[in-house]
């Protein structure tokens, strides 16, 4: 029997997640959902990706892919290390996936997915542009 995948909330890319010492809150700092650059291929230092999710229960895998949609390529990857077992359908988790160092070779859309055990459950579209530098 298939193990139904989770449900994914909200995905959030920010600059970076901080969590609260004892009660586990989450901030996200600098929200975002596209980045510029003057020239190409781009490295991009940080960024953190916030996933909410619900309606799942068992131990699952979670893996996050960043694809570059004209070429299906993989431009970067994370997941979290070990298993993570979910107790109940009706409780809501977080994930945080922290990407350093993505390269980018062309602009373009891009796509954040999260896969539970090999089988994607959420997409966020995420845009590269070249930005032109002003007349100096």
């Amino acid at each position: 029997m298939n193990q139904p995948v989770p449900k994914a909330n909200a995905m959030l890319v920010c600059d970076y997640v901080i969590t609260e010492h004892g009660t586990k809150k989450k901030s996200l700092i600098g929200i975002f959902e596209n980045i510029g650059t003057e020239s190409f291929p781009f490295i991009h230092s940080a960024l953190s990706v916030y996933i909410k999710l619900t309606d799942a229960m068992g131990s699952f895998k979670f893996r996050l892919e960043l694809i570059h949609l004209s070429t299906q390529k993989l431009a970067g990857q994370g997941e979290i290390p070990s298993l993570v077992t979910l107790p109940s359908p009706l409780l809501s988790h977080e994930l945080v996936f922290n990407l350093r160092g993505l390269r980018f070779s062309d602009p373009g859309d891009y796509e954040f997915r999260i896969y539970a055990n090999d089988r994607i459950f959420g997409q966020k579209k995420f845009v590269v542009g070249l930005i032109r530098p002003e007349n100096r």
